[in-house]
């Protein structure tokens, strides 16, 4: 007989995603009556005048930046005030407590039992390798290779470690090509996620296991493995007991990302030669002249039927990232193996579409005059010049337009610890039809799955 999962059932936490709901509304409604609607519509009010100031702080100079600012910071104080001063502060907090509640529990209802729980294809055990080889940055992450030992306890596990001299240029690439033509059955990397897509390239051009060792600064694939990024050291236990799935990875061009490639407004920023010094300002003097100067970039964007032109950034992403209204964590992506590219084109023209533009993007709704997002195999982004700027995880280059940007699906072998409590719930967005359907079935009656 098969045993049957412990907890609460599918239907119990449908119930409790309507109870959750209804109780958001009802708290409003018993604290403000019919007023209720009104102070929805001022907290939405606010949220749009601060996206608008906002956006005259960073597409302007002067007098204009001044009042942007003045609004970003007065008008969040000013709601909260009005609030406060007829004592609907407290009721505002708990029904957005209650709607959280709500959300989480209908995904929860919604998640089938047999849902894969990590980002990749069904993990399996592996052996140990027996010449694994680790490249490792000690300027990443601040000196995380120094401070948690990386270094010592890699050699301690039997691997093979190269340190990157900051002294010298070093092609990261071409190590680790002659680290595979010496006999490593395994390339790990301790760095930055650029440093991580190179080394990426080079392991599933040869089929070899990649190992991701989080000591960069964000780690961003790291975090969507599951790894612990606060602990590096952590991830060291995938020498000795190691399961093993396969991920996609995207191109640009020639180039591999295991993340994402940005284009436009933000490749430029981070492609000047100061912003690594003076990040802050650098942005703030760039911006207006990015945004709404003559030299603002306008790209054009093409995938399958889909077209888009005047966007001033294309975000194309190896696999999709997460909704931000349909996630508890956003800025992950579902899964790693889904052979598609997430794809997001962003067009502001002036303040009125700003104000728009927080709903758009944690919408659902593919298609705005400020947002489009898709998924496709295949992307193409140009320009109206000959190159394009882009960021490759985070890498500043220059690129020939148009780019044609594709995945490759389960190209990568990737090895993680057995156990990485970092793994988040990989759940779909809720369904409150299903949701309805789960709450109002009458309990006791056996149901059939086909």
């Amino acid at each position: 007989m098969r045993r049957e999962r412990r907890g609460w059932t599918p239907a119990a936490w449908a119930r409790l995603a309507l109870l959750a709901l209804l109780g958001s509304v009802f708290v409003l409604f018993v604290t403000a009556g019919l007023r209720s609607l009104l102070w929805v519509l001022i907290a939405a009010a606010g949220v749009a005048v601060t996206a608008a100031g906002l956006w005259w702080a960073l597409a302007h100079f002067g007098v204009v930046r001044a009042v942007g600012v003045l609004l970003v910071v007065l008008v969040p104080l000013a709601v909260l005030a009005l609030f406060a001063a007829h004592d609907m502060l407290w009721p505002a907090f708990v029904s957005l407590g209650l709607w959280v509640l709500a959300l989480a529990a209908a995904r929860i209802a919604t998640t089938p039992a047999d849902r894969a729980a990590g980002p990749g294809g069904e993990p399996r055990p592996v052996a140990a390798p027996r010449h694994p080889w680790v490249v490792m940055n000690p300027r990443s992450g601040g000196g995380k290779v120094d401070r948690f030992h990386l270094a010592e306890k890699a050699r301690a596990a039997g691997a093979r470690v190269v340190l990157l001299d900051p002294a010298h240029h070093q092609d990261v690439a071409d190590l680790a090509r002659r680290a595979v033509a010496e006999g490593a059955d395994l390339l790990a990397v301790a760095g930055g996620d650029g440093t991580q897509a190179l080394v990426a390239e080079v392991a599933a051009g040869h089929d070899v296991p990649f190992m991701v060792i989080p000591a960069g600064t964000r780690n961003h694939f790291a975090l969507d493995l599951g790894l612990d990024r606060d602990d590096p050291a952590a991830a060291l236990e995938a020498f000795t007991d190691a399961v093993e799935f396969r991920v996609d990875l995207g191109f640009a061009a020639d180039r591999v990302f295991v993340n994402n490639a940005s284009f436009g407004t933000y490749a430029v920023v981070v492609g000047d030669p100061g912003y690594r010094d003076a990040k802050l300002r650098m942005t703030l003097q760039a911006l207006p002249g990015l945004l709404t100067g003559p030299e603002a970039p306008r790209l054009r964007m093409r995938a399958g039927q889909t077209h888009a032109e005047g966007l001033q950034a294309v975000l194309v992403s190896n696999n999709p990232y997460r909704p931000v209204v349909d996630s508890a964590h956003p800025g992950l992506r579902e899964r790693l193996d889904s052979g598609r590219l997430g794809v997001l084109g962003v067009r502001v023209d002036n303040s009125a579409q700003a104000a728009r533009l927080p709903a758009r993007l944690m919408g659902r709704a593919r298609r705005s005059p400020a947002v489009t997002r898709l998924t496709a195999r295949e992307v193409v982004v140009g320009s109206d010049g000959d190159t394009v700027a882009a960021g490759i995880d985070g890498e500043s280059v220059v690129l020939p337009a148009p780019v044609v940007c594709r995945v490759t699906p389960g190209a990568l072998r990737v090895r993680v610890p057995r156990h990485r409590p970092g793994t988040p719930p990989n759940r779909p967005p809720a369904d409150w039809r299903r949701v309805v359907r789960l709450a109002l079935a009458r309990p006791g009656r056996p149901r059939v799955s086909l």
